[in-house]
């Protein structure tokens, strides 16, 4: 088992033994996305797999979020902002702007990139070794910045 599982699974006990009924329910959902992967890909999920199903969930919620703060939904905005906070804690930590920056400086140098046209180039090395680690927008964002 994975340790990033074994993880979740231990914060879910847990949670259910001080009675902290809204990150549990977090919790399941997030294990039956898992179990669900697993069942559908009939496979073990590796902690790589289980950070991009966290990503995805956590995206899902940010997207929530803009939606319910532009139709002023205060109570469900506050719900998916924790839900988000507690999905964040199961990500590794995130590179700041800086390591980024020289990151995608190191793969413009590589590629020879020196327009916004050739972005492409850089941003599936930049991806690949940043995986998990740095969200595609933020890359992209930066690499625009520093390619323009």
């Amino acid at each position: 088992m994975s340790e990033l599982k074994s993880k979740l699974q231990d914060d879910l006990k847990d949670a259910m033994k001080t009675k902290d009924t809204f990150k549990r329910d977090v919790i399941r959902f997030l294990m039956s996305a898992l179990k669900q992967i697993e069942v559908d890909e009939r496979k073990e999920l590796s902690d790589s797999d289980i950070v991009k199903i966290i990503q995805k969930s956590l995206k899902q919620r940010e997207d929530a979020l803009s939606a319910f703060k532009d139709a002023g939904r205060e109570d469900l905005y506050e719900k998916e902002l924790a839900e988000a906070t507690i999905l964040k804690s199961y990500l590794p930590q995130q590179l700041s702007d800086e390591s980024l920056k020289v990151i995608i400086q190191k793969h413009i140098l590589a590629t020879g990139a020196t327009s916004l046209k050739e972005i492409g180039k850089i941003m599936a090395g930049v991806l690949a070794e940043c995986e998990g680690v740095a969200d595609g927008k933020r890359i992209n964002t930066i690499a625009k910045e520093l390619l323009s």
